[in-house]
């Protein structure tokens, strides 16, 4: 019986990040926020500065600002989901594939590497931790933002 409980909770995870996925390809950021803990315990490590937003609200402007440098709607794939869950606890990892033009005109074709952590709150999971980070080049210091796995 727990086998068949964890199957359930690895699944809706992978509901909620295909919810967040979609919602991201829409432009839509109150779908995509809906993903997370709406509060102030919310902690988001980003590559890009700040680097580190604390509280929904925070992450919610920094999602604002990433979709303002963009011509229309920047399109997002992830790829290797890897879920754990157990109880009210749950962690994955994943490729996150994002695509689409700036606001200049130029390509952008970008690879980050995404670790969330999850609690799930009055039967629902929420993202309560989130991690983005790339590899870096040693010999340049250079984020890589183009790897694939």
């Amino acid at each position: 019986m727990a086998t068949v409980k964890i199957k359930e909770d690895e699944a809706a995870i992978r509901a909620l990040e295909g919810k967040f996925a979609a919602a991201f390809n829409a432009g839509d950021i109150d779908a995509m926020m809906k993903n997370y803990i709406a509060d102030k315990s919310l902690v988001v490590f980003d590559v890009v500065p700040p680097r580190q937003h604390l509280g929904a609200d925070a992450y919610r402007k920094a999602w604002v600002g990433f979709f303002s440098h963009f011509k229309g709607t920047p399109k997002i794939a992830i790829t290797d989901l890897n879920i754990t869950a157990e109880g009210d606890i749950g962690f994955s990892h994943s490729i996150q594939h994002v695509t689409g033009t700036d606001t200049q005109g130029h390509s952008i074709d970008r690879t980050v590497r995404v670790t969330d952590g999850y609690r799930k709150i009055g039967g629902r999971w929420l993202i309560v931790l989130e991690h983005v980070s790339v590899p870096v080049d040693v010999a340049t210091g250079r984020a890589d933002l183009t790897s694939k796995p």
